[in-house]
């Protein structure tokens, strides 16, 4: 008898044992809430603290926020009254012995004066859940008179999905038609001017171009009042007479002289009708190559030379009608004299 006693005895802390262990397992899951103020005006923020102590690697989750719509961005109690900021803040702390606290800081609004009392939070992990306290607080309306002054309007926030023609001011976009005269009125100009250099337009006489040997001449004048062989500088000197030769030859036969050497030049001149004016380039070309290639100081007399052959060269080779107008004006003139 005393045998089974003792035994009933070791049976009754056993279970004791498992039951306060499952006791101690139930409690280990806790949440508890309060707020930052039971009172706060209409309108404003106040903060609601959730502290939730579980067993470190628990993964569990708020009820309140599991169907939210990220996209409204909070949740609603009290009959939509008061607000639940969905954007809240989750701070940890472990507590030892395999035990962490999680401090949630979610901001709460009303826009309805009253008194609220929240729902009771519930946390689940797993199968196992706990219920928080609940919290009454008052929202009070805010006093107006009309006295006090308006405040002023508040900036037009982002619409939402902004697209490009969003960031154009509605200046631009209300007389989008007179813009749209502007720019082809501009078009329309910058081709009438574009056209006119090249063509002229009736009713005006087109802008003259100067023929190829006026550019010529003048710049055969200019070479010579700058001196340049004087000072010593024959490869120079020599370097821009050939330019305007070349440039001549381009200009007014179509010979490509800026990209041919002195033999294919000369070659090119023995095809045309150039070739009785022959000498006058070879002489020009020969020394300009000597000078500039092979650096052989020329004869004050080679340089004068070279100067008049290219003066010969470009008025012998100015079209025939132009002296014939020429002379025919000069003797218009001298009978009016």
């Amino acid at each position: 008898m005393g045998k089974m006693c003792k035994t009933a005895k070791i049976l009754t802390l056993v279970i004791l044992l498992f039951h306060g262990v499952a006791r101690g397992e139930s409690a280990g899951l806790s949440i508890t809430a309060r707020l930052d103020s039971v009172n706060v005006l209409m309108g404003n923020l106040n903060t609601l603290h959730l502290e939730i102590v579980e067993n470190e690697g628990d993964k569990g989750r708020l009820s309140i926020f599991r169907d939210l719509d990220r996209a409204r961005g909070y949740a609603t109690v009290c009959g939509d009254s008061v607000e639940l900021d969905a954007n809240y803040k989750i701070d940890t702390t472990r507590l030892g012995s395999g035990r962490m606290q999680l401090n949630y800081s979610i901001p709460v609004q009303s826009f309805d004066s009253g008194t609220y009392t929240l729902p009771r939070f519930v946390y689940y992990v797993g199968q196992d859940s706990a219920l928080s306290n609940s919290l009454t607080f008052n929202v009070y309306p805010v006093n107006v008179t009309a006295d006090d002054q308006i405040a002023p309007l508040a900036q037009v926030s982002e619409p939402d999905g902004k697209r490009f023609y969003d960031w154009v001011p509605d200046w631009i976009l209300d007389f989008w038609w007179l813009w749209l005269i502007i720019f082809l009125a501009i078009c329309i100009f910058l081709y009438g001017m574009k056209n006119y250099q090249k063509k002229g337009i009736p009713f005006i006489a087109p802008k003259e171009t100067p023929k190829p040997w006026v550019i010529a001449l003048d710049s055969l004048q200019r070479l010579k009042n700058r001196k340049l062989w004087e000072q010593g500088m024959e490869k120079e000197y020599f370097t821009d007479l050939t330019d305007i030769l070349r440039v001549y030859l381009v200009d007014r036969f179509g010979i490509n002289a800026m990209e041919m050497t002195t033999r294919q030049i000369m070659d090119k001149i023995y095809e045309s009708d150039l070739r009785d004016k022959r000498d006058y380039v070879k002489q020009i070309l020969n020394v300009a190559d000597f000078v500039k290639f092979a650096k052989v100081r020329p004869l004050p007399a080679d340089s004068i030379a070279a100067y008049e052959n290219a003066v010969k060269f470009v008025e012998e080779t100015v079209p025939v009608e132009k002296v014939e107008e020429k002379t025919a004006t000069e003797k218009e003139g001298g009978e009016n004299i």
